[in-house]
């Protein structure tokens, strides 16, 4: 695994506490959000290096291999950049404009994408808390199993993100209810078209599938506050990508 950082003239003494503190959940995600927070900030300015990687994942509060995968995310997305070898670590590389092979497709201002990321975590929550309320024919659980095994084999990103947004489709169809199939369908559209925007990161897409199956699961189990509140973790997680990736 590629090293983190090296020594830092910052320290962390001068990182507010309200950029990088510990993660309640979702730890991979909200490091993410964190620190590409704290770089757009300007907490680390261009060419400064991150501080050791012990104190870093000690304030994240979060393992060091969580920690290289962060950073690795934050790398992909033009952040940061990471040098091999003696005198080697990894430096921010923070330009005023995201790169153009992570911005080309979004163009929703800070204040529409905080609106769809609200109305989702509204929304789909609620979707699936109605979906496992309702006693499910056998056509519809083979359904719902079916497209939670087509996000698992989707052999590529984009096939991944298809099979994603079906299945929170699905989940909103077994709700009953028209006007919630209606509010999931703008809600995964305004999700796609961000996502679209940031790299796919292999740790998130292993945790948002952990949460798929748990979010299924909890539906054909009739276990309503269950899926509920895995759905909330779910956008809470993608919400925090977003925001740290995009900004």
């Amino acid at each position: 695994m590629e090293p983190v950082g090296g020594d830092s003239s910052a320290g962390l003494a001068a990182w507010p506490e309200a950029v990088l503190r510990p993660a309640s959940g979702n730890a991979f995600e909200h490091a993410v959000e964190q620190l590409a927070r704290a770089i757009r900030l300007g907490v680390l300015a261009d060419g400064e290096q991150l501080p050791p990687e012990r104190e870093l994942a000690e304030r994240l509060g979060i393992g060091r291999n969580t920690l290289r995968e962060a950073i690795a995310a934050l790398r992909e997305s033009g952040l940061v950049t990471t040098r091999r070898g003696r005198g080697g670590g990894t430096r921010v590389t923070y330009a005023a404009e995201p790169p153009p092979s992570t911005a080309r497709s979004f163009v929703r201002s800070p204040a529409a994408m905080a609106d769809a990321l609200d109305f989702r975590r509204v929304v789909e929550p609620g979707a699936a808390w109605l979906a496992a309320t309702r006693t499910l024919a056998a056509d519809q659980r083979a359904w719902l199993t079916d497209s939670l095994r087509a996000v698992h084999e989707a052999e590529d990103p984009a096939a991944h993100r298809v099979a994603d947004s079906r299945l929170h489709l699905a989940v909103a169809t077994l709700s009953g209810s028209p006007l919630v199939v209606d509010a999931v369908t703008r809600s995964q559209a305004a999700i796609h078209e961000m996502l679209m925007a940031i790299p796919v990161l292999r740790r998130n897409i292993e945790h948002s599938n952990d949460q798929h199956d748990r979010i299924v699961h909890a539906i054909l189990t009739g276990d309503s506050d269950r899926a509920r509140a895995v759905m909330e973790e779910h956008c809470d997680a993608t919400s925090a990508l977003l925001r740290g990736l995009i900004g």
